[in-house]
């Protein structure tokens, strides 16, 4: 078992930190953090090692639905919501619902629509044949906390182990995002969390790391001190700080390095929010309003080729229309500040209700339009890019309307770099995240920083006008219905009727008129 933990503060901190024989302190410090533990075969419980041995990869992504800022090097992000992304070894494996069940059994009831990957994931799709490597089925579905993850790490996976398991699992509460990758290849298990601040501002991060944590046996614990340094190439990220071994060196190490990375933040300036048109109906529009600043080119190497993308995760109760969005009319495109569709998966049937649906939903690639010089450039509001959806017919209900979510999407600008540059060498390396195995390997992401609202979170509610029932029940409503339309036909073919003898009677005249003539 491995742990590495990693605290990134502003370079005007001076954190306080104390290094003894078998443990590293730090006192107040203000710092967003993210840990890391890698485990064997031998480390991982038996309920989890029965679901993953028979798998060649797996991939489980998870983000807040709240806003959060991300730091150097965690740049990365996905629409909030639990993302898995699976391969498996064997065909007849994606007909086993061990995963599924597993699933709901660690995440709780949020993970709906997943019975098996055969019939819950969707296919993802691969636009380079030499593009960095992912999965080959996905799944997604919204899920507010880790309340219910915590929950069994402490009920299954702490239950054996006399040490402050519970408290570490407890404190995965105030993470913003957690990952979780299964490699077949090597048989490792990676869990990773990240934070973007203390859970209390105030006191900071205040803790002390073990080497031996109880009966966790640590075979190496790394921590580092660090923070951002200017960078001499564009496509590096460079840190300095402190490093340490905890029980293996006596002093905190000074350390200053660079690495190539695929993941790079904006200014804070370049924003984005995501917003439904109004009234939105059964075909709403979803509103990407960009700042000034999101549309200016990222500080990508001055030969590299960039375009501004998003990444669109949508539920089952609403989809896309590739046909439309596929088009190359200019005036389609302009109206909505669209360049064109890049990639599109999952459950796109124009006429199925969501309830014979039986993935999850489906994902879309989109290119936005920018403008073309800097004179074009909003002065007085945002860019706002807009996308045309749909919405599935849904169960009815008492009042008439349903509700449904929608997560907001990733907004990045994608930049061409050189083909050796070796992204993959960063110990921070994020990839398997749904959208960035869509680009060729070598490819840059500069993430847009989402804008959100006071009191609100990153995800826009929408509601779904329904069939109404009575209090009877559905069947007395379908009846009426039902009549109604009868009355309606029938009245309809009467009139058809009744025009057809009019005519013929109109036609019957002008005959004997032109006979007597």
């Amino acid at each position: 078992m491995k742990r590495r933990i990693t605290y990134i503060h502003s370079p005007a901190a001076s954190p306080d930190a104390q290094l003894s024989a078998d443990s590293l302190s730090v006192y107040g410090l203000d710092a967003a953090k993210e840990e890391r533990i890698t485990l064997g075969v031998d480390e991982i419980h038996s309920e989890i090692w029965q679901v993953l041995q028979p798998l060649q990869r797996l991939h489980i992504r998870w983000t807040t639905e709240k806003g959060f800022d991300t730091a150097v090097p965690f740049s990365s992000r996905i629409s909030p919501g639990l993302s898995v992304y699976f391969t498996p070894r064997e065909p007849d494996t994606a007909s086993d619902t061990k995963l599924c069940n597993l699933l709901g059994n660690v995440f709780g009831p949020g993970v709906r629509k997943c019975s098996s990957p055969k019939e819950s994931f969707t296919k993802s799709p691969a636009l380079f044949e030499n593009a960095t490597p992912s999965a080959t089925l996905q799944y997604h579905t919204l899920l507010p906390s880790l309340a219910d993850f915590v929950a069994y790490l402490q009920q299954t996976v702490c239950s054996t182990v006399t040490s402050d398991c519970a408290r570490t699992a407890k404190s995965l509460l105030s993470a913003v995002s957690l990952d979780i990758d299964y490699d077949g290849a090597s048989q490792t298990l990676t869990v990773s969390a990240f934070w973007d601040h203390p859970p209390d501002r105030q006191q900071g991060w205040t803790e002390t790391i073990f080497k031996d944590n109880g009966n966790a046996k640590f075979n190496r614990v790394e921590v580092g001190l660090l923070s951002m340094e200017r960078s001499t190439l564009p496509e590096e990220h460079s840190l300095g700080g402190t490093l340490a071994v905890v029980g293996v060196d006596k002093k905190l190490k000074p350390t200053l390095f660079s690495f190539p990375s695929r993941h790079h933040p904006l200014s804070n300036k370049a924003t984005f929010r995501a917003s439904w048109d109004l009234p939105t109906g059964l075909h709403p529009k979803l509103r990407i309003s960009l700042s000034p600043e999101a549309l200016t080119r990222p500080p990508a190497p001055a030969d590299a080729i960039c375009a501004l993308h998003t990444y669109i995760t949508l539920p089952s109760t609403i989809f896309a229309d590739r046909y439309q969005l596929s088009t190359r009319d200019p005036l389609f495109l302009e109206s909505h500040n669209l360049a064109g569709l890049r990639a599109i998966s999952g459950e796109t049937d124009l006429e199925a209700p969501d309830w014979v649906v039986p993935g999850w939903g489906s994902n879309l690639l989109l290119e936005l339009a920018t403008p073309s010089s800097p004179s074009e450039l909003p002065q007085d509001g945002p860019w706002n890019a807009t996308i045309p959806l749909h919405l599935r017919y849904l169960h009815p209900s008492l009042s008439g309307n349903r509700s449904t979510s929608l997560p907001w999407p990733v907004v990045f600008w994608a930049c061409t770099a050189e083909e050796d540059t070796k992204l993959n060498k960063s110990p921070f390396d994020r990839v398997n995240l749904g959208w960035d195995g869509l680009f060729e390997p070598s490819t840059l992401f500069y993430q847009v920083h989402p804008d959100v609202p006071e009191g609100r979170g990153i995800v826009e509610d929408i509601h779904v006008p329904v069939l109404r029932v009575s209090e009877e029940g559905l069947m007395d409503t379908t009846r009426r219905v039902e009549l109604g339309t009868m009355a309606v036909i029938g009245l309809g073919f009467l009139w058809i009727l009744w025009k057809l003898l009019v005519v013929v009677r109109s036609s019957g005249r002008v005959e004997k008129g032109q006979k007597t003539d």
